[in-house]
């Protein structure tokens, strides 16, 4: 179904093309050897709209998980804002289905797409197809994109394993079994997780019993996971990873009746529901904020700056943060509002920050590697 401009967030089901529908022409690369941008530069000179697009945004979708919820929320305010139609195509977990999506959104000529991919290999041709055709694409980390999201990994990571590096000193005693959550199947989340593992390596009583990918990133897949790992351990004391893993893990604990209130679970990305655990006072015991509402909201300001001739960043971090019982409220009260953050560039650029310029002129020098600020300059 459509939604219309005054709803919130929505799914729609689109159906897949089957290969070779859609834009017939020539797609090359966009820019592809690793670099930095400048700041952005938002006084840029406008350039020409597209034309022929339709003034819709299209959230493609990975599964349900609250992260990407607050993500489609975002957009959906934004794209209310300006006048764009906004759908979400959920795919599920399923790579075909978001190929198809996109298939869709290319075949009848929408005007801009935010992508959180499942499989970023599969979904970059047809990427490239929409870009080609005119259309802005932000991707929420993978290339490619007109806009690349992304968080600094390795600081990210730094700042819950140093979290978890000072409890394990202090209420653990200098001893923990530790359990690792990883995304290390993903190369561009992997860099979150090189940062944990530096910090508990300086902590000679923290033992990493399990350093596992669980098959899918969301609460079944941390649940299966940590039930598997407590069939050779009976005893573990830290677990870290995405808070929608680190969630089911939690669960997988409580159903085998071993979550313990001093136990040490932390993840990254400031999901409600680990706020709530965090408050109270259980094990989960802290979380890195990586606001997607806020991000969310961006890119879909960013679509329709693109779809009416102004400029937009081609990269665009959000900042990580560490959460505690004092700094939740203001964290919740800025999640919820996230134009009146956008709106205001001291709010803005605790969460935000935005590097390169490009626009429909440009279009071909859209970014084809794998951006994070952290890459060294060249």
């Amino acid at each position: 179904m459509r939604l219309s401009r005054r709803a919130l967030v929505g799914t729609i089901g689109l159906s897949a093309l089957a290969p070779g529908q859609g834009a017939t022409q020539e797609v090359g690369r966009g820019i592809t050897i690793p670099r930095q941008f400048d700041a952005f530069n938002r006084a840029a000179a406008r350039c020409t709209a597209p034309v022929g697009l339709r003034k819709t945004l299209i959230f493609a979708q990975d599964n349900t998980r609250e992260f990407m919820q607050g993500a489609a929320r975002g957009m959906a305010s934004a794209a209310q804002r300006r006048g764009l139609a906004f759908e979400v195509a959920l795919a599920n977990n399923d790579p075909a289905a978001m190929v198809g999506h996109v298939r869709q959104a290319l075949e009848t000529r929408v005007g801009a797409l935010i992508a959180a991919p499942i499989n970023a290999s599969t979904l970059a041709p047809v990427i490239r197809q929409f870009i080609a055709q005119g259309g802005y694409v932000g991707s929420i980390v993978p290339p490619p994109g007109t806009t690349i999201l992304n968080a600094p990994q390795l600081a990210t990571g730094k700042v819950l394993g140093d979290a978890a590096a000072a409890y394990i000193r202090g209420p653990l005693g200098g001893e923990a079994r530790v359990v690792l959550l990883t995304h290390d199947t993903n190369q561009f989340l992997a860099q979150r997780f090189v940062g944990i593992r530096a910090a508990l390596k300086a902590i000679p009583g923290a033992r990493v019993i399990a350093d596992i990918s669980p098959r899918t990133v969301d609460k079944q897949g941390g649940y299966v996971t940590m039930r598997t790992i407590l069939l050779a351990h009976a005893r573990v004391d830290v677990v870290l990873g995405a808070d929608t893993v680190v969630l089911g893990a939690l669960a997988a604990l409580r159903e085998a009746g071993m979550a313990r209130r001093e136990q040490f679970l932390g993840g990254i990305d400031g999901e409600p529901e680990a706020l709530a655990e965090m408050r109270s006072g259980g094990p989960y015991k802290a979380s890195v904020s990586l606001a997607s509402p806020i991000f969310g909201y961006a890119l879909a300001q960013y679509a329709a700056d693109w779809l009416e001739g102004r400029s937009v960043p081609q990269g665009l971090d959000i900042l990580p943060s560490l959460l505690s019982l004092q700094s939740l409220s203001e964290f919740e009260r800025d999640a919820g509002n996230p134009a009146a953050v956008f709106d205001d560039p001291r709010r803005r650029d605790v969460y935000l920050r935005a590097y390169g310029n490009i626009c429909y002129d440009e279009r071909a020098n859209f970014v084809d590697f794998g951006w994070s600020s952290e890459l060294p300059p060249r």
